[in-house]
């Protein structure tokens, strides 16, 4: 440590100095003090550090009065603010993962609201006047729409398929091929989360191709279980085979098995009609005859997180009665939020244009090119020379681990700021209220309008215009 170090660590206040100026100059009054007591430590420990760190302070000779309160009028703020935000997602990845995947329709949030702040039916049969099913609210629209005997939900789809192979086939064999020993995002690994229910996995075939026979050929006194798993999160090409469900349903019913089918990212809607890849439906795979099927709420079904079973009576009764479904059941909020976005889809002309996620993954390109113009017309009207502003053709992505090969055509508003780099650019716009998350191409900081919403817009020109304004 040198003596210029010395003598700006000698200079640097105790918390009890920078209190008392606080008490004495600031009029806010309703910043709790352990909050306050905790902002004033954490500036003159970061104060410290740069110190020790050979840094350039603001001013080198004396902690003025001033920078220490606004220093420490900056950590104040940070404390109170939640850290959960709202973000502008602009990067064209309709169910984002990390931006908290699929958004839910208005109606579903004023509903949601609505069951959180008052008292509620959770587990009351108000037919009755007695104890009820949580589950009660959403098993019969869940069998509705899907065409199955029984459902029942949980926190999430990892959760869904744990459950189910414990419930199923604990102490027991699992055939499963290896094309679809998946992994998702999390590390979340069928191998792992089968050794973790007692299951033990067989796998059969090989990586691309698994034929009948294989499946036939490893069912021993020791099989509960045939598993198929959707490969929602990647695409096998070229020399490949797969059995379908539909025929090994029929070699379980020969064997007295039941076969149960993970869609990962379920969706009631065939999406086919909309120009986007095939995906199987919940509906198709219940008519094929799988015994469980357990699918997401929160990807394309474009609802809560949440993990969903359907299937056939006996074998859901089954999963609803194993005592680890209570470490996995879910809150009357994610109840309130799945029951009313299932509601939708029993229109599903209304549901593609209520539920968002749907909405955006169906949107035509030339809404998107018109929103887009939009945006470029409000930036250029902002008439400074150092913002260039143009549209690019570009592609979204599903996101969510769902349909990979995907490409939906969209249109892209691009800026550059003179004497900014993209890079400082994106950082700006992620570190706005509210956040803007957009992604760098070429040196310029892009925007896909497919998943920015209308009113969305004037917070990005506000937000540009102000990075203009401090440039």
């Amino acid at each position: 440590m040198d003596l210029r170090q010395k003598s700006l660590l000698r200079k640097l206040p105790g918390v009890d100095h920078v209190l008392e100026l606080w008490d004495r100059t600031q009029p806010v009054k309703d910043v709790p003090r352990a909050v306050l007591v905790r902002s004033i430590r954490t500036t003159l420990d970061r104060l410290r550090t740069r110190i020790l760190a050979g840094d350039e302070l603001p001013d080198e000779t004396v902690f003025g009065d001033n920078l220490l309160i606004h220093l420490a009028a900056q950590a104040v703020n940070k404390s109170m603010e939640f850290n959960l935000k709202r973000v502008v997602n602009a990067t064209g990845v309709v169910v984002h993962t990390n931006l908290g995947r699929s958004l839910l329709p208005e109606s579903v949030a004023r509903h949601v609201a609505e069951i959180s702040s008052r008292y509620s039916n959770l587990e009351f049969d108000l037919e009755k006047g007695a104890r009820g099913s949580r589950y009660s609210c959403v098993e019969e629209i869940l069998c509705e729409i899907s065409g199955a005997e029984a459902a029942m939900v949980v926190n999430n789809n990892a959760g869904a398929v744990f459950l189910s192979l414990e419930t199923l086939a604990r102490g027991k064999e699992v055939i499963v091929s290896r094309g679809e020993l998946v992994e998702i995002g999390g590390s979340f690994r069928i191998p792992d989360v089968m050794a973790r229910s007692g299951a033990r996995l067989v796998e059969i075939g090989t990586t691309n191709r698994t034929h009948l026979p294989d499946y036939e050929g490893a069912i021993r006194d020791e099989t509960a279980l045939l598993l198929k798993v959707h490969t929602s999160n990647y695409s096998m090409v070229g020399f490949t085979a797969e059995v379908s469900l539909k025929n090994l349903v029929a070699l379980g019913a020969t064997y007295h098995l039941p076969v149960m089918k993970d869609l990962g990212s379920g969706n009631f809607v065939d999406f086919s009609k909309y120009g986007i890849m095939n995906e199987p439906t919940v509906q198709e795979t219940v008519a094929a005859g799988a015994d469980v099927v357990t699918f997401s709420g929160d990807k394309m079904l474009g609802g809560p997180q949440a993990g969903i079973i359907v299937g056939r009576k006996d074998a859901v009764e089954r999963i609803k009665k194993n005592p680890i479904n209570r470490a996995l059941r879910i809150d009357k909020m994610t109840l309130a939020a799945l029951e009313a976005t299932l509601h939708l889809y029993r229109d599903e002309s209304r549901a593609i244009s209520a539920i968002p996620t749907l909405r955006m993954l169906t949107l035509p390109p030339k809404i998107i090119a018109n929103r887009a113009k939009r945006l470029l017309n409000r930036l250029r009207k902002l008439g400074d020379s150092r913002l260039e502003a143009i549209i690019i053709n570009a592609s979204s992505r599903v996101g969510g681990g769902a349909l990979p090969l995907q490409e939906l055509p969209t249109r892209c508003v691009a800026v550059r700021i003179k004497g900014l780099s993209a890079n400082r650019i994106d950082r700006i716009m992620r570190e706005a209220t509210p956040s803007i998350v957009g992604r760098i191409e070429d040196d310029l900081f892009v925007m896909d309008l497919r998943t920015v919403q209308d009113e969305e817009i004037a917070m990005i020109v506000s937000t540009l215009k102000e990075i203009l304004a401090e440039a």
